[in-house]
């Protein structure tokens, strides 16, 4: 099982990462202090030197074009848009749980090649 940890903004949620080791973090894209985007790029930024990586997916209301693929290349590891369906949610964790690394979307291929 789980144990849920709620942050209210990106900068708590940093600041809870120096305690109890974390399976996955839902981190909500818009929150007040410092956005999820930018805890994002700041957990990455930890992992460096850490070595280890916590799949973060992104929780949005934002669902119009190019959202996903911002979250993504902030290195969030998998998008729900919101109001998502609890099984997509529940298919994640399980695969979070098994173990199984997320898949972000390809990089888009560099112009001219």
């Amino acid at each position: 099982g789980h144990t849920v940890v709620i942050a209210g903004n990106g900068l708590t949620a940093i600041h809870l990462l120096d305690s109890p080791e974390f399976d996955v973090i839902l981190m909500d894209v818009q929150m007040p202090e410092m956005d999820g985007l930018e805890a994002t790029r700041r957990i990455r930024e930890a992992e460096k030197t850490s070595g280890r990586h916590i799949p973060i997916i992104a929780m949005t209301a934002h669902a119009m074009a190019g959202d996903r693929q911002r979250c993504l290349d902030t290195g969030m590891d998998d998008y729900l848009s919101k109001p998502f369906d609890p099984q997509s949610l529940l298919s994640l964790l399980c695969a979070v749980e098994l173990g199984v690394q997320l898949q972000p979307a390809a990089p888009a291929p560099a112009r001219g090649s």
